[in-house]
């Protein structure tokens, strides 16, 4: 296969494992320990153009979901429909992950970044002006397929610009806007929909891609691949495998709350599909004999980055599990509105962005097992109050619960990013990128999977009882998520 840029070799070889054939790789404390490197002023430019071009796209993704309602009576149509607006964007973003490190290689970071940025935003306006619930499901289709270019692509870049020095600075400001959409999105989902019209979910996106544009144009720096060094193939059975493999995952999770649960026919045909056509693409990419596949799941033998993966799974989960709940808790178990939803969500923003301050330092001071351990307590024990509340809870204590559930949910994405990288080469930093991403978002599907089928299942036992049931999950998966975390190297990623 021709490439543009080395890749890694056959699995159990320096080349492939990114150790260099060194002893002590697969442990944080193996790496130099020199200062962590500066970002220059080109690596924060950089950095500021992908955190302005990827927010809209983070920030849609979970308005959007609050607008389900809207979208039923505005567009005169059923809940059973208009939720594959969020549906078929969900599967569209699955579509495209697995193609993003391809497309680098053969047009360039840049390039393919600037595409993606167009293609989201003619299919935000293209949503906006939608006419009926076939053609907003058809246009979002196409908008996540650009949002999943720009998901895993924002990673790559931030590293690449960094000339492969991953530092937990740099992580701390690439997943910001990552971190921050799920909690903020609800509240500027609310805003609009309580004063504008729903049209403006999509519309608001173009002011703020088109800095964006204007800002990977000046600050990106150009990595067009030669010319002469030829052209990457696509793993095409691998894609053709793995693509609708995620798709039918993500589809049977989306689904399982439905009546009948695991055993309708809606969850488990894909669940089944989706899991079939995974083993049988495994089998495929770890195969003997020099290839690229089209996600290279190799890498995941490394430390670093397997542990990393399952923790990004795990805090995907976490995530959106409560991400799910929360809304629903003031809205259907307080009477709230969308807005006031919207607006009692605001602590947890304000402490995941507080804890982007200190994030980067502590793995730096204590490591990043320790800090994510300690960021799944904190969201577990903070999660608790909820477990316990009724509709008459005081709103001052869970405001202030809600504080520091932010802290720690924001606590938790960086020190796994920070570690992941330390034994990947360049030119695996996309696959080692498309492996963490596929493995947060078929962990947020899932989180939210177990938490809706627990709501759902305890609805006899009455709303309280059933919100409360729901929050104890919550409480669970976040527990859960430390058997991961504690796998993660003990001490300090590399560079740092």
């Amino acid at each position: 296969m021709t490439e543009t840029s080395r890749t890694p070799g056959t699995p159990g070889t320096p080349e492939a494992d990114g150790t260099d054939g060194t002893d002590g790789a697969d442990d944080a404390a193996g790496i130099s320990e020199a200062a962590e490197p500066k970002l220059t002023p080109q690596v924060k430019g950089a950095l500021i153009a992908l955190v302005v071009g990827g927010i809209a796209a983070i920030l849609d993704s979970t308005m959007v979901t609050l607008a389900i309602h809207t979208l039923v009576g505005k567009l005169h149509s059923t809940t059973d429909a208009i939720q594959w607006v969020t549906t078929g964007f969900l599967l569209a973003m699955a579509v495209a992950i697995p193609v993003t490190g391809w497309a680098e290689r053969r047009w360039g970071g840049k390039r393919v970044w600037m595409a993606a940025l167009t293609v989201f935003v003619v299919s935000s306006v293209l949503c906006a002006v939608a006419w009926d619930a076939p053609s907003l499901i058809a246009f979002r289709a196409l908008q996540g397929f650009g949002a999943g270019l720009i998901f895993p692509l924002m990673q790559t870049l931030a590293v690449r610009a960094a000339g492969g020095q991953v530092s937990s600075r740099l992580m701390a400001a690439v997943s910001l806007p990552i971190a921050l959409g799920p909690i903020l999105g609800p509240v500027i989902g609310g805003v609009v929909l309580n004063w504008l019209s729903w049209r403006w979910l999509f519309l608001i996106n173009v002011p703020v891609v088109a800095v964006g544009l204007l800002l990977a144009r000046r600050h990106l720096p150009d990595d067009r691949p030669d010319a002469a060094a030829g052209r990457p193939r696509l793993d095409w059975t691998g894609l053709a495998l793995l693509t609708p493999s995620l798709a039918g995952i993500l589809l049977g999770l989306s689904q399982l709350s439905e009546d009948g649960g695991i055993g309708h026919a809606g969850v488990l045909v894909p669940l089944l599909v989706g899991v079939g056509l995974l083993v049988v693409f495994i089998r495929w990419a770890t195969r003997p004999g020099e290839h690229q596949p089209v996600v290279d799941i190799r890498l995941l033998r490394l430390r670093s980055l397997g542990s990393a993966s399952a923790v990004l799974f795990t805090a995907g989960a976490a995530m959106y599990a409560g991400m799910f709940l929360l809304p629903l808790y003031y809205q259907q178990l307080r009477g709230e509105s969308v807005l006031q939803a919207g607006l009692l969500l605001i602590p947890q923003g304000v402490g995941a962005l507080a804890s982007r301050f200190v994030v980067g330092r502590l793995v730096d001071w204590i490591g990043a097992r320790a800090l994510t351990v300690a960021g799944f307590l904190l969201t577990a024990a903070a999660t608790v109050p909820f477990a316990l509340a009724g509709p008459g809870t005081s709103l001052w204590w869970l405001e202030g619960v809600l504080l520091l559930r932010g802290v720690g949910v924001g606590s938790v994405l960086i020190p796994p990013m920070s570690v992941a990288y330390q034994d990947i080469r360049p030119a695996g930093i996309p696959h080692a990128t498309m492996n963490t991403r596929i493995s947060q978002q078929v962990g947020a599907s899932f989180g939210t999977a177990i938490v809706a089928v627990a709501l759902q299942s305890l609805v006899d036992h009455g709303a309280v009882g059933a919100f409360q049931g729901a929050f104890w999950w919550s409480v669970g998966i976040a527990v859960a998520a430390v058997v991961p975390a504690v796998l993660l190297p003990a001490g300090r990623p590399a560079g740092s």
